[in-house]
């Protein structure tokens, strides 16, 4: 039986690709030690995913092991070796402010941890496709030199900027920009993913990540944008805009949406790839168009803080470009638009709210699909 091998297992996008990955008949083997509990608190513990994935997932083995822990990490590649035949690498520390209290950490995490998994497939798995959550961070605030228009309720690019109509492309500049700590680390990951490609001719694929979300998100004030909105929106806990008038655009991807651009990509492998991944044109909004759409669902108000200081190497602006993976992948498309996102979030923080028992990890994310309504399902051209 063909192996994913899958860090982070029980984060957001590691428990939708171990549960997608067991759908299509592989032996998902997780790796995920729970730091996400060290970085935001046990609030944000990812140990009842785990624990859902382990009870409920056919096959499913978990190692609560570190990434940086060269000699156990390559003790589970050994142990499968060539039945290997894909690495999902989201295991990451994912705060911009949380990577300037400990530098160290968060680059031992990022940036080292990448290079082991990378030299553990080298060494035992070299035809495996090896797919890295990286950021969009690793533009720095490069994209916050566009010509920029501020409206009602968003900043928006120049109508007459080739990114208008489209986004933000691969072809952006990675240089003469704060990236923040956070940045740099996982740009020193995806440096190393696209050289083990190009260099060594492995498999590799960066995913430069907008706004990832879905219902299995554990949201903190540090990270996780929308998930920790809806968390505000439906405890009625205040939700602080940090800086840009709470105008600021974001481009969001539900997790599932994700996790099957990574299936395109295994079938068809392009060593060294690298690839925006976000929700485009298609989905995407302010901090204050979110705000607004969570009351409309709820309806009810929010009770909303304003902090002018933004965070350091924030995007105004940043919405995906995803052409050239649609290029490479044309059966890929969206299922999920913003209010379906949105929707299926705040059903799961009701059900979360209602049920505080019942762990948050069986949510649609990891469980069986919710139906999504057809005026917001959206089939490809």
């Amino acid at each position: 039986m063909s192996v994913a091998i899958v860090t982070g297992s029980a984060g957001l996008i590691g428990s939708e690709t171990a549960r997608f990955f067991a759908e299509q008949g592989y032996r998902v083997v997780g790796i995920d030690n729970d730091m996400r509990s060290r970085f935001f608190g046990a609030e944000a513990s990812t140990r009842p995913v785990r624990h859902w994935l382990e009870q409920h997932l056919p096959g499913y083995e978990h190692h609560d092991v570190d990434i940086r822990d060269r000699e156990r990490v390559e003790k589970i590649f050994a142990q499968y070796g060539s039945d290997i035949a894909i690495v999902v690498h989201t295991a990451a520390q994912p705060s911009h402010d949380w990577a300037a209290r400990d530098p160290y950490c968060d680059f031992s995490v990022n940036a080292v941890g990448t290079l082991v998994l990378l030299e553990s497939t080298r060494r035992y798995a070299p035809k495996a496709s090896f797919v890295f959550t990286s950021t969009n961070k690793v533009y720095g605030d490069n994209p916050n030199r566009l010509p920029l228009v501020e409206k009602e309720t968003r900043w928006e690019i120049a109508e007459d900027h080739p990114y208008f109509e489209h986004g933000i492309d691969e072809q952006m500049s990675l240089d003469h920009t704060t990236h923040s700590l956070f940045g740099v680390s996982k740009l020193a990951a995806d440096a190393l993913v696209q050289e083990y490609g190009r260099y060594f001719g492995m498999n590799t694929v960066c995913f430069r990540g907008g706004c990832l979300t879905g219902p299995a998100h554990r949201g903190a004030p540090l990270h996780g944008f929308l998930a920790y909105l809806v968390k505000c929106a439906v405890t009625g806990q205040p939700y602080t805009i940090l800086g840009y008038k709470g105008k600021q655009v974001r481009d969001n991807i539900h997790a599932r949406d994700l996790v099957n651009m990574f299936w395109h990509y295994h079938q068809q492998p392009r060593p060294g790839e690298v690839y925006n991944a976000g929700g485009g044109r298609f989905s995407h909004c302010s901090i204050l168009e979110a705000i607004s759409l969570c009351e409309r669902i709820l309806g009810r108000p929010m009770q909303v803080h304003y902090d002018p200081k933004p965070r350091v190497g924030d995007h105004i602006w940043y919405v995906s470009d995803t052409r050239k993976f649609q290029a490479h992948y044309p059966l890929w498309y969206w299922k999920y638009d913003l209010e379906a996102i949105l929707r299926e979030m705040i059903a799961e923080a009701q059900r979360a709210l209602t049920m505080p028992a019942e762990p948050a990890a069986t949510s649609a994310a990891i469980a069986p699909q919710l139906p999504v309504s057809p005026s917001t399902t959206v089939v490809p051209p």
